[in-house]
Parts: C-alpha cells; structure tokens; sequence
C-alpha cells in the first residue's frame, strides 16, 4: 500500500483526547492531527518523537491531518488502524498470504450476527473463509503483544470465528503488525488476560491465527512475513 501523497514530517507534541495529536512541523507550526488509533498505543506516544502526517485533499473536513507513523525503538511504526483493512486484501490477492490463497472473491464489512461484522469473508470453490484483522503496534523485548488495552470487541470477535468454525466454515485472524522491529507474536496477557484466553480457545478450535509483519516506511506499507507466535 503506498500513500496517495507524500507525507509530512513532525514532531509529536501530545496525543490526547484519544482521537487527537498536536504535532509541530519543521515550520514551527503546529497543527492537529485525527488519529484513528482508539488503544492505549503504549510506547507509540511519547512526546517529541518523529511522526509522519497526511494531509487530506478534502478541505470540508474538519481536520485536514491524519497521524500515519511514529519514530519508536528506531523504528517506524504504522499506528493508523484504517490501513490493516486495505493491506491484508491486497496481500492475499498478491498472494503474499499463502494461507489463505485460491479464493476467487473478497467480501468486506460481512455481517455474520444482529451485532458483529468481521472484516473479510473469502470466497471460491473450497467454501467461505470468514478473518478478523487487527492492527498490532504494541512490542515488548522484541515481541510484537496484541491487544495494547483491554478489547471486548476483539473478544467477541474470537467468539463469532469459533462460531464460524463450527458451523463448518474456516475462519483465520490476521494480526497486521506494523512495525519491522519483532520476531515474534503473543496476546498480551498482562493487559488483557480475557482476550488471551480466548485466542488460546479459538487457535485450539481450528481458528488460524496468522501474525504477519509489515515493512513500514513513509513511503509505503507493505506485509512482508509471518512470524512465529510466542505462547
């Protein structure tokens, strides 16, 4: 995935608010940034770190700038959780996702119960396979740790893909790990210990658990390779 424009370079100010980052361009202006990141994005906030902005073509919005990257543990970090949507598609369709190549069809946003969508559902000869995506920023001695705040929803979405399962469907979560700097992947169980023991409980009911790594620059994105998962 390569960014429509050329980013812009800053230094982080503050995250607050959540949906909000102050940052200082290299013109000493400082402008407000949408950061589509809800956790608690541990170790990818801290002030006065390098960050890269994008600036929307859009002038109706009411904040013209979106927080792509941050300079954390020498590395660049994708913290912008709209892009794992985009980057997995298009890695199974450039088949760099050998497990879950030979589907003819992508579908997205497919609603599979009254109160829960899951990302992706895969089609073609085989059968329906039905995957999760989550955005992983969060690394620990080396370790690539999901989820980085305590995750309801991404519980529940275990719980639908165990559900899939049984129901005679394959069902696989892909965990978009947006930094180039771990060897490995684990729950963070010293966050969310619930989430932990249900990816356990799925991984054991045949749901596929697939933490792949992505090579992150100011120029593009791109999912390179899987990684061991560290239980």
């Amino acid at each position: 995935m390569r960014f429509k424009s050329r980013l812009i370079r800053g230094t982080l100010i503050q995250r607050y608010k959540r949906f909000l980052a102050d940052v200082r361009l290299a013109s000493g202006e400082v402008v407000t940034a949408h950061c589509t990141n809800t956790g608690s994005m541990m170790g990818c906030k801290e002030p006065g770190s390098a960050v890269y902005i994008s600036r929307s073509e859009n002038l109706n919005r009411k904040l013209l700038y979106t927080w792509e990257l941050i300079r954390a543990n020498n590395t660049w970090v994708g913290i912008n959780t709209m892009h794992p949507n985009k980057l997995v598609p298009e890695a199974v369709e450039a088949g760099r996702i050998t497990e879950l190549s030979g589907y003819q069809t992508i579908r997205r946003e497919v609603k599979v119960s009254a109160h829960t969508r899951l990302d992706l559902c895969l089609e073609g000869a085989s059968g329906s396979c039905y995957v999760e995506v989550k955005n992983v920023t969060l690394a620990v001695n080396g370790v690539a740790a999901f989820p980085d705040a305590v995750s309801e929803r991404g519980t529940k979405h275990l719980k639908e893909l165990m559900r899939l399962k049984r129901q005679g469907h394959r069902a696989a979560i892909v965990f978009v790990i947006q930094r180039g700097d771990c060897e490995g992947f684990r729950p963070a169980d010293e966050i969310d210990a619930e989430y932990g023991r249900w990816l356990r409980r799925a991984i054991n009911a045949g749901v596929d658990a697939l933490p792949y790594r992505a090579k992150v620059t100011p120029k593009e994105i791109l999912l390179t390779a899987r990684i061991a998962m560290n239980f």
